[in-house]
């Protein structure tokens, strides 16, 4: 069989001390041959150029950045390096299995413009424990039918468990959304689209959650604006069903957001969260699920209190 090269990019800051080591490890221990691996370290402060050299490995190349250049930057710099005609881009606190890239490869076959192919992906927590499995039921489906599954949560999209091909993620420019927070969503749905994609169902890679995530609850108001581009492009490739797919993608990203809403501390920004989500989205159930519990808040009871007073003292003064 021909093994096209296949470039795995590791993008990765300041985690020497915790899974860096394991990333590599995932992508080295790989049964596929053909491979190009990639390490672009974000101008790191520890140890993370003595762990990359550690592995003493020749299909391994280490770049590290003179001064830090932006999460979302140092993906496509990973992109822009790749020398394989398919690229994965993992996570430093990311897995592969052993034989995601070659069960990746020998379902491609000969369909060697596929825009991308996806396996199931499991969570797995800070120690490595499995929290839950998801395979990937949406084999067969058509791309309104993979939006409308996603809108429904039915499955989930995860870098780690998707491999592109290179040539065409670079064809629309890399990894990028107007703030850059769904643009891994948005190439892997273009590119599902325009080229087509390859749905393996067995879980093949892992995903960690972990407290030293990135979380996003203080920028509700650029995932807004994210999620109405993203909507905005499913609608424009979609074929069939677009009124159809607006609503429910609406209602999708109108409850994401409002999961981030809810979770922001201070009351003031939340609400001004708020205030962003119904501007946005226009939806009469987001407003009922903001307002229900605004009516049973102390402020709100007392702000109506005084309106009540201000009513029936205005009424006194007309009968006078």
């Amino acid at each position: 069989m021909n093994w096209p090269l296949v470039t795995i990019g590791i993008p990765t800051f300041n985690r020497a001390d915790q899974y860096l080591k394991e990333a590599i490890e995932s992508a080295v221990n790989q049964t596929y041959p053909n491979l190009d691996i990639i390490v672009s370290d974000n101008c790191s402060s520890d140890d993370t150029g003595q762990i990359v050299k550690s592995f003493n490995n020749s299909r391994i190349r280490y770049h590290r950045h003179d001064k830090n250049i932006g999460g979302n930057a140092n993906f496509n710099f990973c992109l822009k390096q790749a020398r394989g005609a398919f690229f994965l881009l993992l996570h430093d606190d990311d897995l592969i299995d052993n034989d995601f890239i070659e069960t990746c490869i020998n379902a491609i076959g000969d369909r060697h413009e596929i825009g991308i192919v996806r396996t199931g992906t499991r969570e797995i927590d800070q120690d490595g424990n499995v929290l839950i499995e998801s395979p990937n039921t949406v084999e067969g489906l058509s791309n309104e039918e993979f939006y409308r599954h996603w809108f429904a949560w039915k499955t989930s999209l995860y870098l780690c468990s998707t491999l592109f091909n290179t040539s065409r993620l670079t064809e629309i420019g890399g990894f990028q959304s107007k703030h850059n927070l769904f643009q891994d969503v948005l190439a892997e749905f273009h590119l599902a689209a325009v080229y087509g994609r390859i749905d393996i169902f067995d879980v093949k890679a892992s995903f960690r959650k972990h407290p030293g995530a990135e979380t996003f609850a203080s920028e509700v108001g650029a995932w807004c604006e994210d999620s109405a581009f993203l909507l905005d492009l499913i609608c424009k490739l979609s074929t069939k069903d677009q009124v159809r797919i607006r609503k429910e993608g609406l209602y999708y990203f109108s409850k994401f957001n409002y999961i981030l809403a809810k979770n922001i501390k201070s009351p003031l920004n939340r609400y001004i969260a708020y205030i962003t989500l119904i501007r946005t989205f226009k939806s009469a159930s987001l407003r009922e699920l903001i307002y229900k519990p605004l009516r049973r808040s102390a402020p709100y009871s007392l702000l109506r209190s005084l309106k009540n007073k201000f009513l029936t003292s205005s009424k006194s003064i007309n009968i006078l």
